[in-house]
Order: C-alpha cells, then sequence, then structure tokens
C-alpha cells in the first residue's frame, strides 16, 4: 500500500479525437488535449490524470468503466477538433462515470490565432462545471496563459512533443530539430527551451550523445528557460536532474525536486523523482508518500511502474517487484531499466544462472556493455566462482581508471561489497566521490551492498552522499474563505434572492452567474454552498428546480402538460438531468412520484 494524500475530486482527459480532413494534424489534437490537462492540473482541489496514463487509451476500444477504474477517476472529459484552414471547432462533454452521466457538453468554433484564448476558456469551462456538480475548489480567472505569438513556433513545438514521448533517440533527434525551428521563429518560447533540455538530457542518460556536451546544453536552455519565466515547473525538474546526473550533488537534486513540487504538486516526474531520492537514502515512508501521489496521477505511465517496481526492491519484497518487472518489460521489451532491475533481482535471491542466461538472451537492441559485463562478473563473484569473477573484475577496475567510466566506477564498488571487502570499498568510494561520479549515488545504497552497511564507514558516507535539508512544510489550503459574519449576510442574501428572483428557472445558470447576481466572487460562492449548506451548486439550483416542479405537477391546472414539460417549466434543462437528480432525491421516477401523490 502507498501512502498518500486523499484529494477531492478526480478527472481524467482523454486524448481528443482528431477530426480534421487532413490525419497529419493528430498532433495538434494531442497537444490541445494536452494543454487543457496541464491547466486543469494548476487548479488545487482536482486530481488530473496525467498526459501519459490518459493517453495510454488513444486509438483504443475501452469503455467509460473500464477507462475510469484504470485512470482512478470519478470524471471523465471527452472531445474532439476539427482543424480547416485557419479556423477550429473543439467540442468537449463531462462524463459521470458512477452513472455513465453526460451532464455537460459545448462546442467551440474559433480562428486559430486565438487558440490560447479558447484554451483557456475550454479549461475553465471543465474546471466550473466540474465545481458545480462535485463540490468547492478555487479557480483562478485563467488557466491558461500564451505561450507565445507565433503559431507556427507553437505548431512546431506541438509536433517536437509528440516525437519526443516517442522515446527513441531517433525520434528524439527530429523533435530537437522541431524545437530549434520553433525557437527561431520565438527566441522567448521558454516550452521550446525546456523540451530541448529534456531531449539533450535523454541523450546524455542513455549515452547515445557525449554525458558531457549533452549536459551543458541541458544547463543552458533550462537556466534561458528561467530566465524567460521562473515559474516553469519543467525547467526546475531539468535542474533536478542535472544537479544529480551531471554534478552528483543530491541535496541541490532535492532542493529543485521540491520547488517543482510546491509550483505543481501534480507534475508526475518530480513526484517520481521525489520517490527515487527518499528510495537511494532510505526514507520509505517518505518514498511511499511522493509514489503514492505518482500513482494517483499517472497510473499507467511505464515510468511510475518502474519507480513502484523500484520501491518493492528496496523494500526487499523482491518476488513482488520481478512479477512488475515482468509486467513492464511485457509491455515494452525494450526497456531498458527494467533489464537493469530484473537482473539486480535475479542477482540478489540466488539466480545466478538465471540471469546469466536473461542477459544473452536479451534483444540486440538492449546495448549495456558496461551493465552486462559487471552484472555477470557479480553472478560469479556471488556465487563462489572467484576464478572467472575475477577476470571480468580486473577488466572493470581497468575500465573504471577513466574519470568518466561512471557505471564502472559503481560496479567496482558493488564487487568489493559483495565480498565484504569493506576496507577496499570504502577505500574506491574516496576516489569515485573525487571524480562527481553519478551513478556511484545511484548503486552506493542499493541492497546487494548490504554486507557493508553495518560498517560505521558506510553511515558516514550516507551524510556524504546523501545530506539534504528536511523539506519544509506545505501549509493547508482549508481554511475559510470568508469570515464568519460575512458567510451570514452572503447566506441570507443568497436564500432571498433564490426565493425572490427564481434564478434557478433559468436552465443556463452557472455558478459564476449567479455569483455575479449577488455580487460576490465565485470562489466565494463554491465555498459558502459547501460550507454552509453542505451542498454542491448543481445540488443547491436542483432542490430548487425540484421542488418547483413538484409544485407544478400537483397543481391539477397543469395536467395537460407532459411531465418532461414540467420539468423544462421548472429550469431543468434535459431529459436525463431531470429524471436523474429526481431519482437521486426522491428515491421514485417523476411518474411513480407523481401517482403517488395522486
Amino acid at each position: 500500500m502507498y501512502l498518500a494524500e486523499v484529494m477531492s475530486t478526480s478527472i481524467g482527459v482523454l486524448p481528443f479525437v482528431n477530426n480534421s480532413p487532413d490525419k497529419e494534424q493528430d498532433y495538434f489534437a494531442d497537444g490541445i488535449t494536452e494543454e487543457i490537462i496541464n491547466a486543469l492540473s494548476s487548479v488545487e482541489g482536482l486530481k488530473v490524470t496525467s498526459r501519459t496514463s490518459s493517453f495510454f487509451f488513444k486509438d483504443k476500444q475501452a469503455s467509460v468503466g473500464e477507462v475510469a477504474e484504470k485512470l482512478g477517476v470519478e470524471v471523465l472529459v471527452e472531445g474532439s477538433i476539427r482543424l480547416a484552414k485557419d479556423q477550429v471547432r473543439i467540442t468537449a462533454q463531462l462524463i459521470e462515470v458512477k452513472d455513465d452521466f453526460h451532464f455537460w457538453s459545448q462546442t467551440w468554433d474559433r480562428g486559430l490565432e486565438n487558440i490560447f484564448a479558447v484554451q483557456d476558456e475550454i479549461s475553465l469551462a471543465i474546471a466550473e462545471k466540474v465545481r458545480e456538480q462535485f463540490g468547492h475548489f478555487e479557480i483562478e480567472d485563467h488557466l491558461v496563459k500564451p505561450q507565445t505569438e507565433s503559431l507556427d513556433a507553437y505548431a512546431y513545438s506541438l509536433r517536437a512533443k509528440q516525437l519526443f514521448n516517442q522515446w527513441n533517440p531517433v525520434s528524439v533527434k527530429e523533435a530537437i530539430a522541431l524545437y530549434e525551428k520553433a525557437l527561431a521563429l520565438d527566441p522567448q518560447h521558454d516550452e521550446s527551451m525546456v523540451g530541448l533540455a529534456d531531449a539533450y538530457g535523454f541523450l546524455g542518460v542513455t549515452e547515445y550523445m557525449d554525458g558531457k556536451k549533452a549536459w551543458d546544453l541541458v544547463r543552458k536552455y533550462t537556466e534561458n528557460a528561467l530566465k524567460i519565466n521562473e515559474k516553469n515547473v519543467g525547467a526546475y525538474y531539468q535542474l533536478a536532474n542535472l544537479a544529480f546526473f551531471a554534478e552528483c550533488d543530491f541535496r541541490e537534486a532535492y532542493r529543485y525536486t521540491e520547488q517543482a513540487i510546491k509550483l505543481k504538486p501534480d507534475y508526475p516526474e518530480a513526484q517520481q523523482f521525489m520517490t527515487f531520492l527518499y528510495l537511494l537514502e532510505g526514507s520509505m515512508d517518505k518514498a511511499s508518500e511522493h509514489l503514492g501521489r505518482a500513482l494517483m496521477i499517472d497510473p499507467l505511465s511505464e515510468e511510475t511502474l518502474f519507480y513502484k517496481a523500484y520501491f518493492e526492491y528496496r523494500a526487499g519484497n523482491y518476488p513482488v517487484a520481478l512479477s512488475q518487472v515482468n509486467y513492464l518489460l511485457e509491455r515494452n521489451s525494450f526497456n531498458i531499466p527494467a533489464y537493469v532491475m530484473k537482473w539486480y533481482i535475479l542477482l540478489i535471491t540466488g539466480r545466478f544462472e538465471e540471469v546469466r542466461e536473461s542477459i544473452e538472451s536479451a534483444p540486440a537492441e538492449i546495448s549495456l556493455p558496461t551493465d552486462q559485463k559487471a552484472i555477470v562478473c557479480l553472478s560469479y563473484l556471488m556465487s563462489g566462482d572467484s576464478v572467472k569473477g575475477e577476470k571480468i573484475f580486473e577488466e572493470l577496475k581497468l575500465e573504471a581508471e577513466s574519470p568518466t567510466a561512471f557505471q564502472a566506477h559503481c560496479y567496482v564498488y558493488m564487487g568489493f561489497a559483495v565480498r565484504q571487502m569493506a576496507d577496499e570499498a570504502f577505500a574506491w568510494l574516496e576516489k569515485a566521490v573525487a571524480l562527481k561520479s553519478s551513478v556511484l549515488m545511484l548503486g552506493f545504497s542499493d541492497p546487494l551492498v548490504d554486507p557493508i552497511k553495518s560498517d560505521p564507514r558506510y553511515a558516514a558516507f550516507v551524510q556524504r552522499l546523501y545530506n539534504r535539508k528536511e523539506e519544509t512544510q506545505r501549509s493547508e489550503s482549508d481554511r475559510a474563505l470568508i469570515e464568519t459574519e460575512e458567510a451570514e449576510v452572503l447566506s441570507d442574501r443568497l436564500e432571498r434572492f433564490m426565493e425572490e428572483e427564481e434564478p434557478y428557472l433559468n436552465p443556463a445558470l452557472s455558478l459564476r452567474s449567479l455569483a455575479e447576481q449577488i455580487n460576490t466572487h465565485p470562489n466565494k460562492l463554491s465555498w459558502l454552498l459547501n460550507d454552509r449548506f453542505g451542498q454542491n451548486f448543481n445540488s443547491f439550483v436542483n432542490n430548487y428546480r425540484l421542488e418547483r416542479f413538484k409544485s407544478l405537477a400537483t397543481d391539477t391546472k397543469n395536467s395537460h402538460i407532459s411531465i418532461l414539460g414540467l420539468a423544462y417549466e421548472s429550469g431543468f434543462n434535459s431529459k436525463s438531468v431531470f429524471n436523474t437528480y429526481f431519482k437521486k432525491e426522491t428515491g421514485l421516477t417523476p411518474k411513480a412520484f407523481l401517482q403517488n401523490a395522486k
């Protein structure tokens, strides 16, 4: 069981369908979907499933119930986009999963030059309707800010992001070229700068590019992005990766990850990375908390599921970890981190011949010469075959003489540790730490080195490698928006207005429009309805409509009007909304209610 704070309302935004004549415009539909996800995830009190998990269902046939169960959400957003020349039509609808109830839909026809404004309008409308249906949370006046004045730059960045999300070096290099085109058109587009930083970081970590050159470019583009937008959460995540993998600085990696989470608690990559950092230092409860949050917002992504398996491995639950790793490899047979973790699990559970067979049978595309050689070496050393093990170990030590052979540095340390050669292990650590060998921080506290963890020198190195400042506590957001006296005045004003002016008879009444009519802010009205009346907006208003319907329906003067006609006269705007709410509140269908009344 992974710990995570309880969140009030959960929503999943499914990939908007591309209905454009040009099917190559998929990148545009994907980009709009992602922007809406990002906008909604900035609303505190909404749990919004991340892009990776939502896009798991792209082009797949699945029922509403199945999707909702896998994403763990109460509400689904479905939509479509049709782009033709310089015009765009966007439709969106909201589905309450519990009853498979489509409780809202809307269509927008706009010029393409207003794309950021319509994204903001759609995101605000979705947030407003979810709040009206499920309860209070605060909404800013705007959720989407224009990224750029160049639509072509924006289009290039969307296409680049789609390519990058394929997670292979060929597509990532194509994405880099498109990001560069976007910046040529708009040198101030910070999202393209962060995209480039992410791409070069990928090439650096996977060793498809010289490490120093890659990380220098990550730093350049990240720092430039922060000069333009100091609140770019992706930039802080890039700084965290830079601190860890390029500078071997655990404290700075932690600090930047913490900043990313403060800016956007539902940023899955930051929650995953914080899980990773806590696992390295052995803080399992903290790791569980952040992993729980990551699983809530990104339950289907390979990255989150990898960290879930890694948590089990670090916790010593090896059969569970192996099962989860095998699942990842079934989904993606080229998942390099999953292969390495599988080999570690086989090593620590004494399945030495099996680990060597797994390495030999791995796809040719899984080219990890140092890891594969070192793990075979460890399998011999741990099984007592010192002749074969020592021969390979000497090769590793020779390779580790290079100051940048970080993988070899780590495995030499492990080789000493598994044989309980503590003096040699800690002497080697001194050299590796001086070289800022970042991979060392991954392997230093691995379960494979348990044989030397009781040595006092190990605890001293824990402080040196993983020393950090405690995270600051975030303040709770359940404060009252208005004082008691103001709340009483506003409650009285609201009730009088509902009785005297009957605004509920307008089927288009919204929380925002009602707030304007009683001269208060929508956030205050939302809080008041939940705190003082114990209702969300829809139940509050529909209760008035329901009472009006009962009054009209039991009046013999209206016997010639149909049930649906009376519902519309009472302010309901659809048959399904009326029937659903009526049955929920009375336990009867409208027809049964009238028969009982007669």
